[in-house]
C-alpha cells in the first residue's frame, strides 16, 4: 500500500484547483501551438514560431505535471 503512492487522496484534492487553472492555460497553450504550427509551416525561416510552439507545449503539460507534484508533496 506503501508503495508507488497509491494512496494520496488528499494531495489530488488539494491540486484539483490549481490543476483547474492550469487547465485554462493548457487550453491556451493549445490555441498558441496550433498557431505556432500553421506559422512555422507557412514561413519555415521564422523560428521564433518553433519556439512559442514548444512553449504552448510545455502549458499543455501542466495540468499534469501539478497534479504530480501535489500528490508527491503529500505523505501516505
Amino acid at each position: 500500500m506503501g508503495e508507488g503512492g497509491g494512496c494520496r487522496p488528499l494531495g489530488f484534492l488539494l491540486g484539483l484547483p490549481f490543476a483547474l487553472v492550469a487547465l485554462v492555460l493548457s487550453l491556451v497553450g493549445a490555441v498558441i501551438w496550433v498557431l505556432g504550427s500553421v506559422l512555422s509551416c507557412l514561413c519555415p525561416c521564422c523560428c521564433c514560431c518553433t519556439g512559442i510552439a514548444n512553449m504552448a507545449m510545455g502549458l499543455i503539460k501542466l495540468p499534469f505535471k501539478i497534479i504530480r507534484w501535489f500528490t508527491d508533496q503529500i505523505p501516505c
